[in-house]
Parts: structure tokens; C-alpha cells; sequence
């Protein structure tokens, strides 16, 4: 049986006057994940299995742990879960020069229904690796032009809507049920140029942004000593991932039966997924709390995280309490599918799709 994770939502939580971010938000994951890993070592043991999480979601490779392809996944989906996707197609970096990769990409993609712009990201990666806006052949070309041969990428849909929300999900394999156990808000920053200050400056000005330079100006080098126009606005990042920068709220408290009961009916068509978070772009918070307006931008399996820990004023015991209780979670939907037959895959394989995705990381082109 999968229990829900119990916690404090945010309104419980004393808020800091003036905090842009939380005391743990920025450490090494290596530190953050230490607990983790003691706790995977001892339910091993238990277990008698090492690599038992790696089974629960039977139907994805490693479950989604590492090295997952986007494609694979969405792929499965049929009915409901498959319409709130948003169309993407899937290309495969060959000989052929990326000029020419890139028209035949624009034209599948209008086949599909996809029309410029439209976001470029890879098939494989994770932390919002790689991921842009494209505008024009040209830079379809230049972003296509890195990739390794055999690499692929996605060209996607844009939304119809702006604000974002990871939504994760874990069912229950013995009753069947799914259920929302974790809501946040991810906001890409931004700041709006005055005619005299430079964009370093704008973003130094600001109170969290300019905590956080360090991972916007590697990105944004091309206009960082640049003077933005009045009224001008520069969005700090484009893929709303908490490692680039973007900003997470905890928005578990408006979770609603509609919103949950939505989300079990889409995912019902998303066969043998029990675990893992859907980014997910909405009209507005109502709609979001009736379940409404929902479009998928991508699925994530074991490897995904509850991500209002990311919260400001989330503490650390409680971020510390939900990880641990994730890989709980994975363990014993692990030993359910084993008690089903399944055999759990070997360190060996983990090791090669772990490689794989490090490799291909190396190649993608720096994030927006």
C-alpha cells in the first residue's frame, strides 16, 4: 500500500520577512541527497535488492531513473493523457547537414500540427538540459548542429497558457488509484528594462535574481552588459527549472478533489505509471483547482521530484522528510511488481543509461 506523504502545507509554515530563498535551496545535491542514500542502502538490505525502485514504473526502462527518453514515455499515452500532451515529434540527428535537418523537422512538425516557434529539447535529459524556444529555421539549425549523431530531440508544441505547475502523482498499484500528492508553482523570472540600467544591473537590483546571477549570466551573456529599452522585458529563463533559476511555491493547499480527480482520469491512460511528476501549463488558478485547461509539457518518471521542497520558506526537515518518503514509495512499488514476477534490472544497466545521459548532456546547447 502507497501512503501519502505526511507534512505541513505552507500556510502552516512561518513565512521570513525580506527571504528570497531558503537556507538549503542551493546546496551541492550530493549533500541534500545524502540522507537518501543511507536510507536506499538500508531498505537494499531489507529488501535483499539494490536496484528494486527500478521497477516501479514496470513499462519504462529503469522506471524513469536515468537516461529516460521522453519519447518512449509520452508514447505510451492513449486517450485522455494523449490529448493533454502537447504534439511533439521526434527527430533523430543524422548525416545530413542541419540546415537540411532542420526544414524536414519544421515540415514534420507542421504535420503534426506544430507550427514556429516551438521548443527544442533533448529526447534524453533531465534539469531542463538543453531546452529552447526556436524561432527560425536558422536556429533550429544551430540548436540541431551540437547534437552527436544518433542523438534525438523533441520539437514540441508551445502552450496555449504561461503559468506552469509540477504536479506529482503516485497510484496506489493495490486499489488502483491515483492520487496528487504534491502542487507547485514554477515561475519564470524576469525584469523590465528603464532606458538606463544595463541588464546585469536590472538583475542585480533585484532581490532574489541578483542572489543568483551566477545562473543567469552564462545564458544571457549576449545582452548582459546591453541597456534594455524602457519598457523592454527580458525573461531571465525559459525553461521554468529550479537549477536555472526559475522560482518554486508550494501549492499543495490547492490541490482539490476536481483537480485530483482530473489528473487520475488522465493518467489512467498512461499504462503501468505509478510514480512521477507531470509539468503541466494552466489558463488560470481556478481553472487549475477544477482540473481544467491542462496541458501537458512532460512527464517524468522515478527520478522526479516533489518540488515544493524548492519552496522559499519550505524547511528542511520537512524537504529532508518528503525525499525520503519518495524512495520509501519506490521501494515498495518496487517489491510489488517483484511479487508480480518482474526481475529488477542490474547495477550494470543503471551504470550504462547513466553514462549515456552524462555523454549526451555534454553536447546539448546551453538552456534559454
Amino acid at each position: 500500500m502507497v501512503t501519502e506523504p505526511v507534512h505541513e502545507t505552507s500556510t502552516n509554515q512561518a513565512r521570513s520577512e525580506g527571504k528570497t530563498t531558503s537556507v538549503f535551496e542551493f546546496w551541492p545535491t550530493w549533500l541534500m541527497y545524502a540522507p537518501v542514500v543511507l536510507q536506499w542502502l538500508w531498505l537494499a538490505l531489507k529488501h535483499r535488492s539494490l536496484t528494486l525502485p527500478l521497477l516501479a514504473n514496470p513499462r519504462l526502462p529503469l522506471a524513469g531513473m536515468v537516461g529516460e527518453s521522453k519519447h518512449e514515455l509520452m508514447s505510451q499515452a492513449t486517450g485522455l493523457c494523449r490529448n493533454a500532451l502537447l504534439p511533439w515529434i521526434c527527430h533523430q540527428r543524422n548525416a545530413q547537414s542541419p540546415q537540411q535537418q532542420a526544414r524536414h523537422c519544421i515540415e514534420q512538425a507542421e504535420r503534426a500540427g506544430i507550427k514556429l516557434p516551438f521548443v527544442c529539447k533533448p529526447d534524453i535529459g533531465c534539469r531542463g538540459a538543453g531546452i529552447r524556444l526556436v524561432s527560425t529555421e536558422d536556429a533550429l539549425a544551430e540548436a540541431i548542429s551540437v547534437y552527436p549523431e544518433g542523438a534525438s530531440l523533441l520539437c514540441q508544441k508551445l502552450a496555449s497558457w504561461e503559468p506552469e505547475v509540477g504536479i506529482f502523482y503516485v497510484k496506489d498499484p493495490d486499489t488502483g488509484r491515483g492520487q496528487v500528492v504534491s502542487l507547485t508553482y514554477k515561475h519564470s523570472p524576469g525584469v523590465t528594462g528603464d532606458g538606463v540600467h544595463t541588464l546585469q544591473q536590472l538583475v542585480a537590483r533585484d532581490a532574489r535574481a541578483g542572489e543568483l546571477q551566477h545562473l543567469y549570466e552564462s545564458r544571457l551573456k549576449q545582452d548582459w552588459h546591453r541597456v534594455l529599452d524602457q519598457g523592454e522585458r527580458k525573461r531571465l529563463v525559459f525553461s521554468a527549472s529550479h537549477c536555472r533559476g526559475a522560482v518554486f511555491k508550494d501549492a499543495r493547499a490547492d490541490i482539490t478533489p476536481a483537480l485530483n480527480a482530473s489528473i487520475e482520469r488522465i493518467m489512467a491512460d498512461l499504462p503501468d505509471f505509478y510514480y512521477g511528476r507531470l509539468d503541466v501549463k494552466f489558463a488560470d488558478i481556478d481553472s487549475l483547482r477544477k482540473g481544467q485547461t491542462l496541458e501537458i509539457v512532460e512527464i517524468n518518471g522515478a527520478s522526479a521530484e516533489s518540488i515544493h521542497i524548492w519552496d522559499k520558506d519550505a524547511r528542511l526537515l520537512d524537504a529532508i522528510k518528503t525525499l525520503l518518503w519518495q524512495y520509501r514509495t519506490l521501494f515498495s512499488l518496487g517489491a510489488y511488481h517483484r511479487q508480480q514476477g518482474l526481475t529488477p534490472p542490474g547495477i550494470r544497466r543503471l551504470i550504462r543509461h547513466w553514462r549515456l545521459e552524462k555523454r549526451l548532456t555534454r553536447h546539448y546547447p546551453e538552456t534559454e
